[in-house]
Protein backbone atom coordinates (compact mmCIF):
# COMPACT_ATOMS: atom_id res chain seq x y z
CA UNK A 1 0.00 0.00 0.00
CA UNK A 2 1.22 3.76 0.01
CA UNK A 3 -0.67 6.57 1.20
CA UNK A 4 -4.52 6.89 0.40
CA UNK A 5 -5.12 10.80 1.33
CA UNK A 6 -8.53 10.56 0.11
CA UNK A 7 -9.35 7.94 2.76
CA UNK A 8 -8.07 9.43 5.48
CA UNK A 9 -9.53 12.43 4.83
CA UNK A 10 -12.78 10.62 4.65
CA UNK A 11 -12.17 9.09 8.09
CA UNK A 12 -11.11 12.40 9.64
CA UNK A 13 -14.30 14.12 8.52
CA UNK A 14 -16.95 14.74 10.91
CA UNK A 15 -14.28 14.50 13.53
CA UNK A 16 -12.72 16.79 15.96
CA UNK A 17 -10.88 19.45 13.51
CA UNK A 18 -7.62 18.92 15.52
CA UNK A 19 -8.05 15.17 15.28
CA UNK A 20 -7.11 15.98 11.86
CA UNK A 21 -4.31 18.13 12.75
CA UNK A 22 -3.00 15.50 14.82
CA UNK A 23 -3.27 12.94 11.91
CA UNK A 24 -1.62 15.06 9.34
CA UNK A 25 1.33 15.84 12.05
CA UNK A 26 1.91 12.09 12.83
CA UNK A 27 2.50 11.89 8.85
CA UNK A 28 3.86 14.29 7.67
CA UNK A 29 6.04 16.57 10.51
CA UNK A 30 6.96 13.80 13.26
CA UNK A 31 7.13 11.48 10.53
CA UNK A 32 5.06 8.06 12.14
CA UNK A 33 5.89 4.96 9.74
CA UNK A 34 2.85 3.52 11.84
CA UNK A 35 -0.26 4.79 13.53
CA UNK A 36 0.77 2.97 16.80
CA UNK A 37 3.07 5.93 16.66
CA UNK A 38 0.70 8.55 17.34
CA UNK A 39 -0.66 8.28 20.59
CA UNK A 40 -2.19 11.56 20.71
CA UNK A 41 -5.22 10.16 18.49
CA UNK A 42 -7.45 7.66 20.59
CA UNK A 43 -6.88 4.05 19.89
CA UNK A 44 -9.72 2.93 18.46
CA UNK A 45 -8.97 5.47 15.93
CA UNK A 46 -5.42 4.56 15.48
CA UNK A 47 -6.57 0.66 14.68
CA UNK A 48 -9.12 2.26 12.40
CA UNK A 49 -6.47 3.88 10.31
CA UNK A 50 -4.14 1.38 10.39
CA UNK A 51 -6.63 -0.84 8.45
CA UNK A 52 -7.49 1.76 6.19
CA UNK A 53 -4.67 4.01 5.40
CA UNK A 54 -1.47 1.76 6.31
CA UNK A 55 1.69 3.84 6.68
CA UNK A 56 4.06 1.62 5.57
CA UNK A 57 5.77 2.42 1.65
CA UNK A 58 6.96 -0.95 0.53
CA UNK A 59 9.98 -0.40 -1.66
CA UNK A 60 13.45 -1.72 -2.78
CA UNK A 61 16.26 0.73 -2.13
CA UNK A 62 19.15 0.76 -4.44
CA UNK A 63 22.56 3.20 -3.86
CA UNK A 64 25.10 4.68 -5.89
CA UNK A 65 28.30 3.82 -5.50
CA UNK A 66 29.55 7.18 -4.91
CA UNK A 67 26.84 7.36 -2.44
CA UNK A 68 25.68 10.77 -3.52
CA UNK A 69 22.44 8.68 -5.09
CA UNK A 70 19.98 6.44 -3.72
CA UNK A 71 16.79 5.23 -5.73
CA UNK A 72 13.71 3.80 -4.37
CA UNK A 73 11.22 1.85 -6.44
CA UNK A 74 7.52 2.01 -4.61
CA UNK A 75 4.90 -0.69 -4.92
CA UNK A 76 1.64 0.86 -5.23
CA UNK A 77 -1.58 -0.54 -4.20
CA UNK A 78 -2.20 -1.95 -7.79
CA UNK A 79 0.84 -3.68 -8.07
CA UNK A 80 1.82 -0.41 -10.40
CA UNK A 81 6.00 0.38 -9.88
CA UNK A 82 7.00 3.72 -9.74
CA UNK A 83 10.68 4.91 -8.93
CA UNK A 84 11.92 7.90 -6.94
CA UNK A 85 15.32 9.47 -6.64
CA UNK A 86 17.22 11.01 -3.69
CA UNK A 87 20.32 13.22 -4.43
CA UNK A 88 22.93 13.99 -2.21
CA UNK A 89 24.59 17.49 -3.13
CA UNK A 90 26.18 17.67 0.02
CA UNK A 91 25.00 16.78 3.61
CA UNK A 92 22.46 19.65 4.53
CA UNK A 93 21.59 19.70 0.36
CA UNK A 94 19.21 16.75 -0.27
CA UNK A 95 17.00 16.66 -3.31
CA UNK A 96 14.48 14.37 -4.50
CA UNK A 97 13.19 13.34 -7.41
CA UNK A 98 10.12 12.76 -7.81
CA UNK A 99 7.58 10.43 -10.55
CA UNK A 100 3.81 12.02 -11.32
CA UNK A 101 3.13 9.09 -13.40
CA UNK A 102 3.20 5.58 -13.05
CA UNK A 103 5.09 5.23 -16.85
CA UNK A 104 4.59 8.00 -19.35
CA UNK A 105 2.23 8.82 -22.35
CA UNK A 106 4.96 11.19 -24.58
CA UNK A 107 6.66 8.54 -26.05
CA UNK A 108 10.26 10.69 -26.09
CA UNK A 109 12.75 8.39 -27.93
CA UNK A 110 15.59 8.84 -25.48
CA UNK A 111 13.67 7.86 -22.31
CA UNK A 112 13.52 4.41 -20.55
CA UNK A 113 9.97 5.64 -19.35
CA UNK A 114 8.99 6.59 -22.58
CA UNK A 115 9.54 2.95 -23.63
CA UNK A 116 7.75 1.55 -20.74
CA UNK A 117 4.60 3.44 -21.71
CA UNK A 118 1.78 5.13 -19.80
CA UNK A 119 0.00 2.98 -17.10
CA UNK A 120 -1.76 5.73 -14.79
CA UNK A 121 -1.57 9.51 -13.23
CA UNK A 122 -0.42 9.31 -9.36
CA UNK A 123 -2.84 10.16 -7.03
CA UNK A 124 -1.45 13.06 -4.79
CA UNK A 125 -1.08 10.86 -1.72
CA UNK A 126 1.06 8.80 -4.34
CA UNK A 127 2.99 11.63 -4.85
CA UNK A 128 3.59 12.83 -1.60
CA UNK A 129 4.80 9.02 -0.25
CA UNK A 130 8.17 9.26 -2.58
CA UNK A 131 9.34 12.18 -0.19
CA UNK A 132 7.38 10.62 2.56
CA UNK A 133 9.96 7.54 2.13
CA UNK A 134 13.41 9.68 1.69
CA UNK A 135 12.12 11.98 4.92
CA UNK A 136 12.03 9.25 7.00
CA UNK A 137 15.40 8.37 5.59
CA UNK A 138 16.63 10.95 5.95
CA UNK A 139 15.54 11.32 9.59
CA UNK A 140 18.10 8.61 10.87
CA UNK A 141 20.75 10.61 10.23
CA UNK A 142 18.82 13.84 11.12
CA UNK A 143 18.58 15.23 7.22
CA UNK A 144 15.64 15.92 5.60
CA UNK A 145 14.72 16.55 2.27
CA UNK A 146 15.28 20.56 1.16
CA UNK A 147 14.40 20.35 -2.55
CA UNK A 148 11.73 18.34 -4.53
CA UNK A 149 11.99 18.42 -8.55
CA UNK A 150 9.13 16.81 -10.79
CA UNK A 151 11.83 14.55 -12.85
CA UNK A 152 10.97 11.44 -12.56
CA UNK A 153 8.62 9.27 -14.31
CA UNK A 154 5.67 10.70 -16.14
CA UNK A 155 4.76 14.49 -17.34
CA UNK A 156 3.83 16.64 -14.57
CA UNK A 157 1.84 18.76 -15.99
CA UNK A 158 -0.98 16.00 -17.49
CA UNK A 159 -2.03 14.81 -13.63
CA UNK A 160 -2.01 18.73 -12.95
CA UNK A 161 -3.87 18.71 -9.73
CA UNK A 162 -2.59 15.88 -7.83
CA UNK A 163 0.67 17.32 -8.67
CA UNK A 164 -0.43 20.40 -6.87
CA UNK A 165 -2.22 18.95 -4.18
CA UNK A 166 1.43 17.51 -3.36
CA UNK A 167 3.21 20.69 -4.09
CA UNK A 168 0.81 21.89 -1.21
CA UNK A 169 1.28 19.21 1.02
CA UNK A 170 5.30 19.28 0.87
CA UNK A 171 4.96 23.13 1.41
CA UNK A 172 2.56 23.17 4.46
CA UNK A 173 4.58 24.52 7.24
CA UNK A 174 2.39 22.47 9.39
CA UNK A 175 3.86 19.79 7.50
CA UNK A 176 6.95 18.88 5.54
CA UNK A 177 7.66 22.40 5.49
CA UNK A 178 9.54 22.81 1.66
CA UNK A 179 9.87 26.04 0.40
CA UNK A 180 7.81 26.47 -2.83
CA UNK A 181 11.05 27.84 -4.29
CA UNK A 182 12.52 24.74 -3.44
CA UNK A 183 10.29 22.92 -5.81
CA UNK A 184 10.51 22.18 -9.23
CA UNK A 185 8.23 21.20 -12.04
CA UNK A 186 9.36 20.39 -15.48
CA UNK A 187 7.40 19.98 -18.63
CA UNK A 188 7.73 18.53 -21.83
CA UNK A 189 5.81 21.64 -22.86
CA UNK A 190 1.93 21.42 -21.78
CA UNK A 191 0.74 24.82 -23.11
CA UNK A 192 -2.27 25.24 -20.80
CA UNK A 193 -0.62 23.86 -18.14
CA UNK A 194 2.14 26.30 -17.91
CA UNK A 195 -0.31 29.08 -18.27
CA UNK A 196 -2.72 27.26 -15.67
CA UNK A 197 0.41 26.57 -13.39
CA UNK A 198 1.32 30.61 -14.21
CA UNK A 199 -2.10 31.82 -12.26
CA UNK A 200 -1.83 29.73 -9.13
CA UNK A 201 0.15 32.39 -7.02
CA UNK A 202 2.82 29.47 -6.04
CA UNK A 203 6.21 30.87 -6.43
CA UNK A 204 7.61 27.13 -7.73
CA UNK A 205 10.46 27.03 -10.26
CA UNK A 206 9.33 25.56 -14.03
CA UNK A 207 11.57 24.16 -16.17
CA UNK A 208 10.87 23.29 -20.07
CA UNK A 209 12.13 20.40 -21.97
CA UNK A 210 13.00 21.83 -25.22
CA UNK A 211 15.89 19.57 -26.44
CA UNK A 212 15.87 20.77 -30.20
CA UNK A 213 15.81 24.03 -32.07
CA UNK A 214 13.73 23.38 -34.64
CA UNK A 215 10.16 21.24 -34.99
CA UNK A 216 11.26 18.67 -37.31
CA UNK A 217 13.67 17.44 -35.40
CA UNK A 218 12.10 17.92 -31.47
CA UNK A 219 9.33 16.16 -33.21
CA UNK A 220 11.32 13.26 -33.98
CA UNK A 221 12.67 13.29 -30.49
CA UNK A 222 9.40 14.24 -28.53
CA UNK A 223 6.54 13.33 -30.18
CA UNK A 224 4.12 15.60 -27.81
CA UNK A 225 6.06 18.55 -30.00
CA UNK A 226 3.80 17.61 -32.71
CA UNK A 227 0.72 18.95 -30.20
CA UNK A 228 2.71 21.97 -28.84
CA UNK A 229 5.16 22.70 -31.55
CA UNK A 230 8.43 24.94 -30.10
CA UNK A 231 6.58 28.57 -31.19
CA UNK A 232 3.15 27.76 -29.07
CA UNK A 233 6.00 26.52 -26.21
CA UNK A 234 7.95 29.54 -25.97
CA UNK A 235 4.80 32.00 -26.24
CA UNK A 236 3.57 30.15 -23.07
CA UNK A 237 7.12 30.45 -21.44
CA UNK A 238 6.76 34.14 -22.40
CA UNK A 239 2.99 34.32 -20.34
CA UNK A 240 4.46 32.14 -17.74
CA UNK A 241 7.30 34.83 -17.23
CA UNK A 242 5.42 38.14 -17.67
CA UNK A 243 2.46 36.92 -15.30
CA UNK A 244 5.09 35.67 -12.44
CA UNK A 245 8.18 37.26 -12.91
CA UNK A 246 9.62 34.34 -12.16
CA UNK A 247 12.89 33.17 -13.76
CA UNK A 248 12.25 29.62 -16.06
CA UNK A 249 14.62 27.18 -16.73
CA UNK A 250 15.13 25.80 -20.63
CA UNK A 251 16.13 22.00 -20.08
CA UNK A 252 18.15 20.58 -23.47
CA UNK A 253 19.43 17.32 -23.39
CA UNK A 254 23.08 17.18 -25.73
CA UNK A 255 22.93 13.79 -27.94
CA UNK A 256 26.04 13.08 -30.21
CA UNK A 257 25.50 14.32 -33.55
CA UNK A 258 21.92 14.98 -33.07
CA UNK A 259 21.28 18.72 -30.92
CA UNK A 260 24.50 19.11 -30.17
CA UNK A 261 26.46 20.90 -33.09
CA UNK A 262 27.49 24.85 -32.78
CA UNK A 263 25.29 25.80 -35.89
CA UNK A 264 22.38 24.19 -33.35
CA UNK A 265 23.38 26.27 -30.72
CA UNK A 266 22.87 29.49 -32.55
CA UNK A 267 19.71 28.33 -33.32
CA UNK A 268 18.59 27.78 -30.41
CA UNK A 269 20.13 30.89 -29.45
CA UNK A 270 18.15 32.79 -31.59
CA UNK A 271 14.67 31.28 -31.07
CA UNK A 272 14.84 31.60 -27.35
CA UNK A 273 15.87 35.12 -27.88
CA UNK A 274 12.87 36.34 -30.24
CA UNK A 275 10.63 34.78 -26.83
CA UNK A 276 11.83 35.03 -24.40
CA UNK A 277 13.40 38.85 -23.63
CA UNK A 278 14.45 37.97 -20.44
CA UNK A 279 13.87 35.54 -17.03
CA UNK A 280 15.57 32.41 -18.72
CA UNK A 281 18.30 29.92 -18.79
CA UNK A 282 19.57 27.32 -20.64
CA UNK A 283 20.58 24.30 -18.35
CA UNK A 284 22.42 21.52 -20.66
CA UNK A 285 22.05 17.86 -19.73
CA UNK A 286 24.62 15.67 -20.84
CA UNK A 287 22.41 12.40 -22.04
CA UNK A 288 22.37 9.08 -19.77
CA UNK A 289 23.17 6.36 -22.06
CA UNK A 290 19.92 4.18 -22.64
CA UNK A 291 21.47 2.78 -25.54
CA UNK A 292 19.77 4.68 -28.46
CA UNK A 293 21.82 7.33 -28.40
CA UNK A 294 25.59 8.68 -27.51
CA UNK A 295 26.54 11.46 -24.66
CA UNK A 296 27.75 14.20 -26.42
CA UNK A 297 31.84 14.31 -25.92
CA UNK A 298 33.09 16.93 -23.89
CA UNK A 299 34.54 19.21 -26.67
CA UNK A 300 31.75 19.38 -28.27
CA UNK A 301 29.27 20.68 -25.18
CA UNK A 302 32.15 23.12 -24.59
CA UNK A 303 32.04 24.49 -27.98
CA UNK A 304 27.51 24.40 -27.78
CA UNK A 305 27.99 26.46 -24.22
CA UNK A 306 30.88 28.80 -26.34
CA UNK A 307 27.88 29.48 -28.55
CA UNK A 308 24.95 29.87 -26.33
CA UNK A 309 26.93 32.51 -23.93
CA UNK A 310 28.75 34.39 -27.31
CA UNK A 311 25.03 35.04 -27.86
CA UNK A 312 24.18 36.82 -24.60
CA UNK A 313 22.28 33.38 -23.04
CA UNK A 314 23.03 32.15 -19.87
CA UNK A 315 23.75 28.67 -19.52
CA UNK A 316 24.33 25.95 -16.91
CA UNK A 317 25.18 22.62 -16.81
CA UNK A 318 23.62 19.88 -14.73
CA UNK A 319 25.72 17.48 -12.75
CA UNK A 320 25.10 13.62 -13.80
CA UNK A 321 23.84 11.50 -11.15
CA UNK A 322 22.87 7.94 -10.19
CA UNK A 323 23.57 6.41 -13.65
CA UNK A 324 25.26 3.57 -12.39
CA UNK A 325 21.95 2.50 -10.39
CA UNK A 326 19.90 3.85 -13.86
CA UNK A 327 18.90 6.73 -11.36
CA UNK A 328 20.00 9.39 -13.49
CA UNK A 329 17.73 11.32 -16.13
CA UNK A 330 16.00 9.57 -18.66
CA UNK A 331 16.63 6.33 -16.67
CA UNK A 332 13.70 5.47 -14.46
CA UNK A 333 11.85 2.54 -16.05
CA UNK A 334 10.05 1.25 -12.84
CA UNK A 335 11.60 -2.35 -13.32
CA UNK A 336 13.38 -2.69 -10.33
CA UNK A 337 12.33 -5.51 -7.56
CA UNK A 338 10.58 -4.55 -4.74
CA UNK A 339 8.74 -6.52 -1.69
CA UNK A 340 5.51 -7.23 -2.04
Amino acid sequence: MTLNLERMEEILDGRPAYRGRQARAAVFSRLCRSWGEATDLPQDLRALLAREVPLEIPAFLSRSADGGTAKAAIRLADGETIETVLMRHRPERNTVCVSSQAGCPLGCVFCLTGDRGYSRNLSRGEIAAQVLFWSRFLKESSGRVRNVVFMGMGEPLLNYDAVLGAVRIFNDPEGLGIGARRISISTAGIVEGIARLAGEGLQVNLSISLNAPDNPLRSRLMPINRTYPIEAVLKAAAGYIEKTGRRLMIEYLLLAGVNDSPAQAGELAARLREYLPRLFFVNLIVYNQTGKYLPSPAPAVAEFVRVLEGEGVAVTRRYRFGSDIGAACGQLAGEAPVPA
